[in-house]
């Protein structure tokens, strides 16, 4: 059957829980309601997320209530140079009484893995998250081992310390959809959330998730769903090819990164309550998508991706 923009319809049942997940982040991050959306955008596109901030501006935070409110398991690695590959997969260890070898599984088995300061691991490890991220599963003895259908990383790296850090290859970057950064809180969401800290007036209570079991499955299949005209291809394959004639640009993008700029895109449109994928869209994702692929610094990745969006005509 082919898909057009009338026989795909973004459900009005699905806005329902969505502003339900966009409620919860926005409750554990206030004032970002951008970051929300690119975060949400990242996850109902199947991708992973890489957070390059600053600490104590809520990375964890915001993992944790994502976790919540997709009603999955959250869990924390914190890269060290010690850390083993091991220590994220998970072993095998003997049991004595049943004289066999049993899994034990590592965090990477949870709905939302944070990768705290994945730059400061070593490559041997970092490699251990790639076939994770790529095929959502894990080798260990030559046992495939199946990950949660919903699994998302969370990674963040830290902008300014870098010594002692092993900068991430590009094959370990491309596993990325999107990096962000959540940056400072404005004025007035800082002295509410120093309000907040005060006394116990808080409410305690744990949150209910906002999604139900298979609910965030369904969710990302109708944004597969959502339709790119021939038009909106064309562009994406003459932008992505602007990027690899780029005089600035290091290292075009690939056509696996195409096809992920094509799905936020498309994550974008379904957030946005719109059944098919406008160039609107395809430039909104742009600095995200490309920022963690195209191996250019935040302060020139700017001015060279308007660089080449003016210079690639727009589709009707």
């Amino acid at each position: 059957m082919t898909l057009t923009a009338e026989s795909v319809k973004t459900p009005a049942a699905a806005s329902r829980p969505m502003d339900q997940l966009r409620a919860a982040l926005n409750a554990a991050l206030k004032g970002k309601s951008r970051v929300v959306e690119q975060v949400l955008a990242c996850l109902l596109a199947r991708g992973h997320l890489l957070l390059e901030d600053l600490p104590g501006l809520g990375k964890t935070t915001l993992a944790k209530a994502l976790a919540t409110a997709m009603g999955g398991r959250f869990a924390r690695v914190q890269c060290t140079p010690d850390l083993l590959p091991g220590d994220v997969t998970g072993f095998d260890i003997f049991n004595q009484k049943s004289r066999e070898f049993e899994f034990q599984p590592g965090p990477v088995f949870s709905d939302v893995l944070l990768a705290d300061e994945i730059n400061r691991t070593t490559p041997r490890t970092q490699s251990a998250l790639l076939e994770a991220m790529a095929e959502r599963q894990v080798t260990v003895d030559n046992r495939r081992h199946e990950l949660p259908a919903g699994f998302f990383v969370i990674a963040t790296q830290n902008p300014v310390e870098h010594h002692g850090t092993y900068p991430l290859p590009e094959a370990q970057l491309d596993r990325f959809a999107v990096k962000l950064s959540i940056g400072y809180p404005a004025r007035e969401d800082e002295v509410a959330l120093l309000a907040e800290a005060v006394g116990e007036g808080r409410d305690e209570s744990p949150p209910r998730p906002s999604l139900k079991p298979g609910e965030l499955q369904s969710l990302q299949r109708q944004v597969a769903a959502i339709v790119a005209s021939p038009g909106v291809r064309g562009y994406l394959v003459d932008l992505g090819r602007a990027t690899r004639s780029h005089s600035r640009i290091p290292l075009g993008l690939s056509p696996r990164g195409l096809l992920i700029w094509q799905r936020v895109a498309q994550a974008w449109a379904f957030l946005k309550q719109r059944p098919f994928v406008t160039p609107d869209d395809v430039q909104e994702v742009a600095p995200d998508v490309l920022g963690v692929r195209l191996g250019l610094p935040p302060d020139a990745l700017a001015g060279v991706l308007d660089q080449i969006i003016r210079s690639v005509p727009v589709p009707d």
